[in-house]
């Protein structure tokens, strides 16, 4: 008992007496993809970005909501803003965003990856056909788009940052294909960011693990799912997303040498190699 009372003040002085040197002048003319920006999480950090002074490309399923945030990024002053609307669902579309980005930019300093399918749930989930579908647009997407964008992150020393979930560590129910897909991701980026490091690439990895919903959410979710297999989402593709409610969705940012990073207070935050 005496040590994990130590052990909890210890990490209350340390959070407490954190400097955190972050400069937010590195972001100003950094050049950024971002995906799953139409909505949510992604289109607070497109607002994010865009306060800081970086030359943006947005790219979501939906090309009104992308229309919307671009016009919200150039009035709070970011220099350049592009936008491509793309299907992750669509093997194809990948490699097409970031030549996209690559044209417009002339280069990534960061590789912000965001976008996600919705976790079906019930009987339908474990379908392969529902699983197929998860892991194109959850991951092999992910995949896709690191590694076209990879090089230009070499020659820049850039950053990557992939917005992950906690049911990438913990599994849970009525949530097969998603759960796995998000196994994944933590497997493919943490077995990258060694490889990185032992090849002395200094490419930082950064994964944002986002917390669990409330039980409302959770509901919602499930009896949506029952209904079909929408064809879009506000906040991503394909399946329909749940309602957060506003003391899920605050959030701050500390740096990751450099690398703009979400932090929700649910989070749980992975070590980091390269230059981190």
């Amino acid at each position: 008992m005496k040590v994990l009372l130590l052990t909890g003040l210890g990490a209350l002085f340390f959070t407490y007496y954190w400097d955190d040197n972050f400069d937010p002048a590195s972001l100003q003319g950094a050049r950024v993809l971002l995906t799953g920006a139409n909505a949510g999480v992604g289109e607070e950090l497109a607002y994010h970005y865009a306060r800081l002074g970086s030359h943006l490309v947005l790219t979501a399923h939906t090309e009104a909501f992308l229309q919307k945030v671009v016009g919200n990024c150039r009035k709070l002053g970011a220099p350049k803003v592009f936008y491509i609307a793309a299907d992750m669902a669509s093997p194809e579309a990948p490699e097409s965003v970031v030549q996209f980005a690559l044209d417009k930019l002339g280069g990534l300093d960061y590789l912000v990856l965001n976008h996600l399918g919705g976790a079906p749930a019930g009987t339908r989930a474990r379908s392969t056909q529902a699983t197929r579908w998860l892991m194109q647009v959850n991951f092999l997407s992910y995949v896709q788009l690191t590694s076209r964008a990879l090089p230009s992150l070499t020659d820049s020393k850039g950053s990557l940052v992939v917005v992950s979930s906690l049911l990438g560590r913990v599994p849970a129910s009525f949530s097969t294909p998603y759960s796995a897909a998000k196994f994944a991701l933590d497997g493919f980026f943490g077995s990258l960011r060694r490889e990185l490091d032992v090849q002395d690439v200094n490419v930082a990895i950064t994964m944002c693990v986002l917390g669990l919903r409330d039980r409302a959410s959770a509901a919602e979710a499930v009896s949506l799912s029952t209904e079909g297999y929408p064809s879009t989402s506000r906040t991503g593709t394909g399946w329909p997303q749940p309602k957060i409610k506003s003391s899920r969705q605050k959030s701050k940012t500390r740096k990751n040498d450099g690398c703009l990073e979400p932090i929700t207070v649910s989070e749980a935050q992975a070590p980091c190699f390269g230059h981190d």
